[in-house]
């Protein structure tokens, strides 16, 4: 479902935001999340915004555009290796302005990695964000 909302329809079903929710409800993150963010993409701009945004409706949070794409990169999963990996996400991102301390629920759709899940967390707390929690959908390294 994942594979197909995101390359035919260009949008997640409600239900993948209906288990999201459910799964950080009975999850209890701790520190528990006070705001919601993406990890923004420049081949498909709209697609894990608009998952975060519903995302953070439901669970009452406020959501907010905090890292923005500064160069395309290539796929993590053309990398050959980790440290290729770690290099291609390496100043391909940047933290778009003032961002709130409190925790955050850092939303991405798909990791292939984690070097970009890990970078932008990293920035965030760089940022001053007490916590950083990563939440996706799916992960293409595991079976």
């Amino acid at each position: 479902m994942v594979k197909q909302d995101k390359h035919r329809r260009g949008r997640f079903d409600p239900q993948l935001v209906t288990a999201l929710v459910d799964l950080v409800r009975e999850w209890h993150p701790d520190p528990s999340p006070e705001w919601v963010t993406w990890v923004p993409s420049l081949r498909h701009p709209d697609l894990v915004p608009d998952l975060a945004r519903r995302l953070a409706d439901e669970l009452g949070l406020p959501s907010q555009e905090a890292i923005a794409a500064t160069r395309p990169t290539r796929p993590q999963k053309a990398m050959q290796n980790s440290a290729q990996q770690l290099a291609n996400v390496e100043g391909s991102y940047a933290v778009s302005g003032p961002v709130p301390l409190a925790p955050v629920l850092l939303v991405d759709d798909i990791v292939d990695s984690r070097w970009t899940l890990t970078h932008i967390g990293l920035l965030l707390r760089q940022a001053g964000c007490a916590a950083v929690t990563p939440l996706v959908l799916g992960d293409r390294g595991q079976s």
